[in-house]
């Protein structure tokens, strides 16, 4: 009797659950609204079939129970109802196969007017290519991939070099107009999924998978990767912008071609040591910093990890919010430097400066070692960065400096501008070091491993 009472409660209670469940679809925003008949006719059937075999089961347990004076009657074949089971199992796989291949021959076939678009997924991280003017994307190969070339364009084929090339993790594309995206690994098993489109298709590294879908609503969408992929997958986040065609003609001529992303002004070393007079104030003659003043060690430090963060400091995406008191006085200053010219000078000359000593964290090393480990899977297990996975160099860094950029991730103080997706990456990591000591162990031992 409990038996039979406790399986009714469960198909009562898995009802239950399904209906008061906050877990629903999102709301649809592309054309696929035959995915979500397809899964609710799965979830129907599955559902009707669950209670009645539970509920039968429960029947069963409770009529045919042992008692007193009764004797089961073994009958090993039932041709009758093993030819119903046989019927009914078969129309409830037909009923969800059928459509759900009708959806898919569908998936597979792009309209003809479909604008191509290529999401290239790397740990962890995406990036974007859109073909140019002559409306063809040029011929890839990953082991090209490099600081200056991210996303390994063949330089030596015509149709790349008008290429739009998106280094950011947010993708626009134009209301209404199909849209064919061109899936492509540069390392593992990756997967392209945005919910609210209905889409989802793994990246496989050495060839191109597809799929397609047409946006039907304006506004800026989650794209997820659904397969593990490392330590960093969770964080493996980007967006679609969905603009009307005005909006999204806008954005596009605003974008930089794989030809112009290729013309890099030739650095000088001695002009670049003349504007970093003006850095030299605060972060010293030699680059090794300044802990009065507040400012970290630039020498021995990723020349495209400098680029990126004065970028930032220009674009207001670092030093904007509030309690960053430090970084406001530095987006000041990042200004100083905003021409391409300019800037590639100063770097040079940075990069020309030796690595300094840096002053090291009072903490437990060999317990911060055991912390560290989460942050070497980015950093390298000498914390010497890693320009693929977009990890700056951390040996070499001032224990207090370290300190500080950790809780103002952890605070989101850094990592909160809606545009700054590898410092959201870095806030969700940090919250991993959970008090003030697990700070300063982690600071210790990276302090340890001097360049």
């Amino acid at each position: 009797m409990a038996i039979t009472l406790v399986i009714v409660l469960l198909v009562i209670g898995s009802l239950l659950l399904h209906y008061f469940s906050v877990w629903w679809f999102t709301p649809l925003a592309s054309n696929w609204a035959s995915i979500d008949f397809t899964v609710d006719i799965t979830v129907w059937i599955t559902g009707v079939v669950f209670v009645l075999v539970n509920l039968f089961l429960a029947y069963a347990v409770f009529r045919f129970r042992s008692r007193p004076g009764h004797k089961a009657h073994y009958e090993p074949e039932n041709k009758k109802l093993e030819g119903w089971l046989v019927a009914l199992t078969s129309v409830g796989i037909a009923a969800m196969l059928a459509p759900g291949l009708y959806v898919w021959a569908q998936f597979v076939q792009p309209p003809e007017n479909a604008i191509e678009v290529e999401a290239f997924g790397q740990q962890w991280h995406w990036r974007f290519r859109l073909p140019g003017a002559d409306g063809q994307l040029g011929k890839v190969d990953t082991a090209l991939i490099s600081e200056q070339n991210p996303l390994g364009i063949v330089e030596s084929d015509p149709a790349g070099a008008d290429d739009i090339v998106i280094l950011s993790n947010e993708l626009v594309l134009p209301l209404d107009q199909p849209a064919k995206i061109l899936l492509r690994s540069a390392d593992v098993l990756h997967n392209f999924t945005v919910p609210q489109f209905r889409v989802k298709m793994d990246l496989v590294p050495g060839m191109v998978s597809t799929l397609w879908f047409t946006p039907t609503q304006a506004g800026q969408f989650d794209v997820l990767c659904e397969e593990l992929c490392g330590t960093g997958h969770f964080a493996m986040r980007g967006k679609v912008s969905v603009k009307p065609a005005e909006q999204y003609q806008q954005w596009l001529a605003q974008q930089q071609t794989f030809a112009q992303s290729q013309s890099v002004p030739q650095a000088d070393i001695t002009q670049g040591q003349a504007h970093y007079q003006l850095c030299a104030a605060c972060h010293g003659d030699s680059a090794e910093g300044n802990k009065q003043l507040n400012a970290p060690a630039l020498a021995g430090q990723s020349g495209w990890y400098l680029r990126r963060q004065l970028h930032h400091y220009q674009q207001g995406i670092r030093g904007t919010a509030e309690g960053d008191l430090y970084g406001a006085q530095m987006a000041a200053m990042a200004n100083t430097v905003a021409d391409p010219a300019t800037l590639e000078h100063l770097l040079a000359y940075i990069a020309s400066l030796p690595p300094v000593q840096a002053s090291v964290a009072q903490g437990n090393a060999e317990r911060g070692q055991r912390l560290y480990r989460s942050c070497a899977a980015c950093h390298g297990a000498e914390a010497k960065g890693n320009y693929a996975l977009n990890a700056p160099r951390l040996a070499g860094l001032d224990g207090w400096y370290l300190e500080r950029q950790l809780n103002y991730f952890k605070q989101q103080i850094r990592g909160s501008h809606p545009q700054d997706f590898y410092g959201a990456q870095m806030s969700l990591v940090a919250q991993s070091l959970q008090t003030e000591r697990d700070v300063a162990d982690v600071v210790a031992y990276i302090n340890s491993l001097q360049p």
